[in-house]
């Protein structure tokens, strides 16, 4: 285990118990990913999003571990965390190869799980925050009997595979009863979706945690596009 490179749990823990804006690097241009990173974090962001997917839960191929450690000594010495989301099938044959490349946090698919609450052991085992993802259509109830297993539970707004899709509103009265469901100390995360248009309705669902994939990285300039959706979180009370 002392290979695996993580931001230390305090760091980890201050980022999941705050309003944070996670931009997705699905969105950045990869021949400028390290400039683009450094852009949205001189901004003030502080948890990078990294989308993998596998071409079998989802219709589309993006990034394994070598991406995530590439670029993890960049967000870690910015005082940053990774925020890893595995869209893909079988994720416990992975969970660890992430770990060692860096991941802060990993988040699997219930869908994609068979031994869901063993893979989210094996996921702190190896030092991360563990979470959960559910798509849109998945019944909340799935989240039932792990809410004790998980750091964070993350809801799609979107159905994943792709950035730039549009956001399902049908989505955010299951955020909120997600929030009465996990313990105030789980976090909620969303992804899909999420622009300046959508924002407030997604602050107003209880989330804490934002993923922001083309709203940020697909804008012309990607650190003011950060930085106006961090205003809006920070017009709530939220920053």
């Amino acid at each position: 285990m002392d290979d695996f490179v993580i931001q230390s749990p305090t760091v980890s823990d201050y980022f999941l118990r705050t309003y944070q804006l996670a931009p997705s690097i699905l969105s950045a241009d990869f021949s400028r990913l390290g400039e683009h990173i450094r852009q949205v974090m001189d901004a003030g962001v502080r948890v990078i999003h990294v989308d993998v997917m596998d071409g079998h839960f989802v219709p589309n191929i993006t990034i394994g571990p070598v991406v995530v450690s590439g670029i993890a000594q960049q967000v870690h010495e910015a005082g940053g965390i990774l925020d890893v989301h595995l869209m893909i099938e079988n994720p416990e044959r992975y969970v660890d190869d992430f770990a060692r490349a860096g991941s802060d946090w990993i988040c699997i698919h219930a869908e994609a799980a068979t031994h869901l609450n063993m893979t989210l052991s094996q996921i702190r085992a190896a030092g991360c925050k563990a979470g959960v993802s559910l798509n849109p259509a998945t019944p909340l109830v799935t989240l039932q009997e792990v809410t004790k297993d998980i750091d964070f539970a993350l809801m799609m707004t979107v159905n994943p595979g792709f950035s730039g899709q549009q956001f399902i509103a049908s989505v955010l009265p299951k955020i909120k009863r997600a929030r009465q469901l996990l313990p105030p100390e789980v976090a909620i995360e969303v992804d899909g979706g999420v622009a300046p248009d959508t924002i407030e309705a997604v602050l107003d669902s209880g989330a804490n945690l934002l993923v922001a994939g083309s709203a940020v990285f697909g804008a012309p300039d990607p650190a003011q596009a950060a930085q106006g959706l961090m205003a809006s979180m920070a017009r709530r009370g939220a920053g």
